[in-house]
């Protein structure tokens, strides 16, 4: 890791999914960044990065392709790769990577491992029960009542999670995990805080807020996320500090007292409860779509914070700043989403949608077909709206949607409505 911050960096993205193409994007157009790739990446990250084919899984392969690259920074987007110690592999070769190792990233990889760190830590959570018998299922939610709130214990790719009045549907989803997680059900506004640290320091990025369920209103099944918005103007004054002062330092110093320190980007996803703030989850990396709309209004360079999170020197580069205004996030997604995915389906649009003022298209589950761009995802892609603020970046979101066409494509029409 013999690179500062002030030389011309390569970097190395991991993944193939909107925010990797987002955090992509970003670093292409970053001043200290020379050269970005990506692996196995998507077309759409082909336009500011070059690809290469990759198995994501094996930290072994990841760290071969970085130290072919020469690549002065590697970064690990998707939760599976960090679970699976692609990080370890990578810093096990002196390549600097922004990622959590595969032990820290267990307070994304266990929902019960981050209950049992927030309760050491102190950290505002939901009362929960982990249960791996149907007679613990029964007893917990016999003890929480309605609206039962059911998690998968592991890595679901944002869909282990159902929220429901129906004893019936929440007992069917625990029967389908090895191991759930039973809580509470937290009332109030869920805001989602993401946080760059490198295991010590910790610098909180501006707060967004996702739509996960699949159909407008947050009725139907939850999914990856159905699009997002920042700033949020309607948080509460000095709720990013309290969260920081609550959730984030003592969960990071909590980890580094157990000889696992968390580096690279801690996830907070909040619930405004009337009792005070209670997190829901934490996350390991970037979440998506949140990730679109931040990094649209990031107005410092991202290499940097991303460099010092990864060589714990991060105190030592400035706080991220921010562009004035609003980003709104839409995703498109494809037929049968979340329940199934179509493929292969021509997409029409993204060149029109990127003419318009204020308005960017980010690829996630896309792939090319000869001359075509065709699905190849349940959340194919998300376009990018920004404004002065809320009202006007979603206006331009939605200008951008009416532009894109693909068979089947579904979305959500209220994403930001009335802020």
């Amino acid at each position: 890791m013999t690179t500062s911050p002030q030389s011309p960096l390569t970097v190395l993205v991991i993944g193939t999914g909107g925010r990797e193409h987002a955090l992509a994007r970003a670093l292409a157009h970053d001043p200290t960044v020379a050269a970005v790739h990506a692996a196995p990446g998507n077309p759409g990250m082909a336009e500011v990065a070059e690809l290469h084919d990759v198995d994501a899984l094996s930290g072994e392969a990841v760290a071969d392709l970085a130290v072919e690259l020469g690549a002065d920074l590697v970064v690990v987007g998707p939760e599976g790769p960090l679970v699976a110690g692609v990080a370890d592999a990578v810093t096990a070769r002196g390549i600097a990577c922004f990622g959590p190792s595969g032990a820290a990233a267990r307070l994304e990889g266990s929902k019960a491992f981050a209950k049992e760190v927030m309760e050491a830590a102190g950290v505002p959570t939901a009362t929960a029960y982990a249960c791996t018998t149907p007679e613990q299922v029964a007893a917990a939610l016999d003890e929480f009542g309605p609206p039962y709130v059911v998690k998968d214990d592991g890595l679901a790719a944002g869909k282990g999670v159902v929220v429901t009045e129906d004893r019936q549907e929440a007992v069917d989803h625990a029967a389908g995990c090895e191991r759930v997680v039973i809580e509470e059900y937290l009332d109030g506004p869920e805001v989602s805080l993401f946080a760059i640290t490198d295991g010590r320091t910790v610098y909180p990025l501006q707060p967004a807020q996702d739509f996960k369920r699949i159909s407008d209103g947050d009725q139907g099944p939850n999914t990856g996320g159905m699009g997002a918005y920042t700033p949020l103007p309607w948080a509460p004054e000095g709720l990013v500090q309290e969260v920081l002062d609550t959730v984030l330092q003592p969960t990071v110093d909590e980890m580094a007292a157990r000889g696992t320190p968390f580096a690279g980007l801690l996830y907070a996803g909040l619930a405004l409860t009337s009792r005070g703030t209670r997190v829901v989850e934490f996350n390991a990396r970037f979440g998506d779509p949140e990730t679109q709309p931040l990094m649209a209004l990031l107005d410092s360079p991202l290499a940097p914070l991303l460099l010092g999170a990864a060589t714990g020197t991060l105190a030592d580069v400035p706080p991220p700043s921010w562009k004035p205004g609003a980003a709104v996030a839409v995703v498109l997604a494809s037929k049968g989403y979340p329940a199934s995915a179509t493929s292969g389906a021509v997409i029409d649009g993204i060149d029109r949608a990127e003419q318009l003022d204020g308005v960017h298209v980010i690829q996630a589950g896309t792939a090319r077909s000869g001359d075509d761009l065709v699905t190849a995802g349940g959340r194919v892609l998300a376009v990018i709206g920004t404004g002065p603020d809320v009202a006007a970046a979603r206006e331009a979101a939605y200008a951008g949607v009416g532009t894109v066409e693909f068979e089947g494509v579904q979305h959500r029409t209220d994403i930001a409505a009335g802020i």
